[in-house]
């Protein structure tokens, strides 16, 4: 008798979420994708399902059956603060409940400013932003909950996301597009820092991974990164593979630009420091463990610009 695979279920399909499930039905697996509307293109292997897993109902709803359970949730920057533990509750709880594994996307903000130092797992919590103390917060309950036995918790942190269907972030919709129409490129804070990306397709291995190996529970890994270059020398390859030069437009302090409108900047604000001093990763103990490696930052490159041109060729039509 042949055991049926475990269903993993995916909450939140924003890019990550999304590549996530793509890589989870790669490996053979079912999954369930969650959202507030089940709606979006169909994906071969993947279950869509509509729920919201900031209440305890619909929580409970997206997770019944899982045997993993993949939080890739995020929602308005002005609301994280009020929303994001909401959403923690929830998700522990109907986890907990069904006696899943959680594995939890998970960002750089708990370490605060680091005036430099390459961020390892080892890295000391100084947050002192609102968003930075409320995922270190949400962090160490979620620790604790594994600790405490209620059941089995890992956490996968990345740095800024790049690569395909990547629209909100700093290497996103306000950069590749305008490279590719010769308009001008936005370029936050000091470009000639080193600053860390982590491909969107290394995320979801990563997650992927630790999503099947619970040796690895109980603690904060770093996600697949590629080692850190300056802004300019990201942009440079961008200009590269566009083959004309980028007219660059440096942003040195929070102001609106692109897709970031005034909302968001306001809410940003607390959060630029990570433009004006160096962002440096190092994802040496996952790849070590669980031998991954990530893409290099130039086939991330050259897939987010493929990805952009059909999206700008598909808007023309």
């Amino acid at each position: 008798m042949t055991t049926a695979p475990a269903l993993h279920t995916v909450l939140g399909s924003g890019p990550a979420g999304t590549a996530l499930a793509v890589e989870l039905v790669r490996r053979g697996h079912p999954v369930r994708l969650v959202d507030r509307s089940g709606g979006g293109p169909a994906i071969e292997g993947v279950e869509r399902y509509a729920a919201d897993v900031a209440s305890t109902e619909g929580a409970r709803a997206a997770v019944a059956g899982a045997a993993v359970v993949h939080h890739c949730v995020n929602v308005g920057y002005h609301l994280q603060v009020e929303l994001m533990p909401k959403i923690q509750d929830a998700v522990l709880d109907a986890a907990g409940r069904e006696g899943a594994r959680l594995v939890v996307l998970d960002t750089l903000y708990p370490y605060g400013e680091t005036h430099g130092a390459v961020m390892t797992e080892e890295s000391p919590w100084n947050a002192t932003s609102r968003k930075g103390r409320m995922r270190a917060e949400l962090d160490a309950r979620y620790l604790a909950a594994h600790r405490e036995g209620r059941l089995p918790v890992v956490l996968g942190r990345s740095a800024d996301f790049v690569g395909p269907g990547v629209l909100n972030s700093t290497l996103g919709g306000a950069v590749f597009p305008a490279a590719l129409t010769g308009q001008p490129v936005p370029a936050l804070g000091d470009i000639d820092l080193p600053h860390s990306y982590t491909y969107i397709a290394d995320v979801a291995t990563g997650l992927a991974t630790l999503g099947e190996r619970p040796e690895g529970d109980g603690r904060v890994w770093h996600l697949p990164t590629a080692p850190a270059r300056t802004t300019r020398q990201v942009l440079a390859l961008v200009e590269k593979r566009t083959g004309r030069p980028l007219e660059l437009t440096v942003i040195p302090e929070p102001r609106p630009f692109g897709p970031f409108d005034a909302t968001f900047m306001a809410e940003y604000a607390e959060m630029f420091y990570q433009h004006t001093e160096p962002q440096i990763v190092d994802s040496s103990a996952i790849e070590k463990a669980f031998g991954l490696t990530p893409t290099p930052l130039e086939a991330a490159i050259d897939a987010t610009l493929a990805w952009y041109e059909d999206l700008l060729a598909a808007a023309q039509r």
